[in-house]
């Protein structure tokens, strides 16, 4: 494990400049850029674009539903894809599929989650959305991308303002130890702004999933107040 620490860090070292943000992914597209780029990106992907009363959207088929799919966007940049199911279904009927797709996520290892969010046989979901205002769903976190990471400058000046070369070269147990630290937060850190979500929505006593996948990075955070 060291040695591949170490092997990391003298590949970081050698990098010049900026390396991107690790950011979500849906389908294997970075949730980033611009919208006419992601629009053609998905078209790739077997995607249709619709438009029905002025509403922009792409159709077509995600993890075996039926899907409507929106980019939204903050400055110009893409922050969020959002799927909704175009097919509706009774309350047993949602909660078998929340459930599969709990699971699903759970089950993949390009996911991390930090609760259970498996609903039981016995949870009434209309009662709960209507009387307990109750909102269903789910959270998960893509894995950080190790290698992107280790290219982030920030990362590399962290290291460099603590110890040399020689010292990131061949570090003693406790210079180790710190690296290793700062690798670790800057993971967590990373993690929480690759987030994917999923929820029940209802209409006219109808269900259907909501997901979405979220660039935190493009998030509105009041620059613009």
């Amino acid at each position: 494990m060291k040695k591949t620490l170490l092997s990391l860090l003298l590949c970081m070292l050698a990098v010049v400049g900026n390396a991107q943000n690790d950011v979500t992914k849906f389908l294997g597209i970075p949730v980033d850029g611009y919208k006419a780029d992601m629009k053609q990106k998905l078209i790739s992907k077997g995607f249709t674009p619709q438009k029905v009363n002025g509403v922009e959207y792409l159709e077509g088929e995600f993890n075996g539903a039926n899907v409507h799919v929106f980019i939204a966007t903050n400055n110009n940049k893409v922050c969020r894809i959002m799927l909704c199911d175009v097919d509706t279904q009774d309350e047993a009927n949602i909660k078998i599929r929340f459930n599969k797709l709990v699971r699903q996520f759970e089950n993949n290892k390009r996911y991390i989650h930090l609760d259970d969010y498996t609903l039981s046989e016995t949870e009434d979901i209309s009662y709960g959305m209507i009387v307990n205002k109750k909102v269903y769903e789910a959270q998960f976190y893509q894995v950080p991308d190790l290698d992107l990471l280790m290219k982030r400058d920030d990362i590399k000046q962290e290291f460099l303002k603590k110890f040399t070369s020689e010292q990131i070269s061949n570090p003693t147990e406790e210079i180790y130890q710190e690296m290793q630290k700062l690798l670790i937060a800057k993971e967590a850190e990373v993690l929480l702004k690759k987030f994917v979500w999923f929820r029940i929505s209802e209409i006219y006593g109808k269900y259907y999933i909501t997901m979405y996948y979220d660039n935190e990075y493009n998030k509105a955070n009041g620059e613009d107040l």
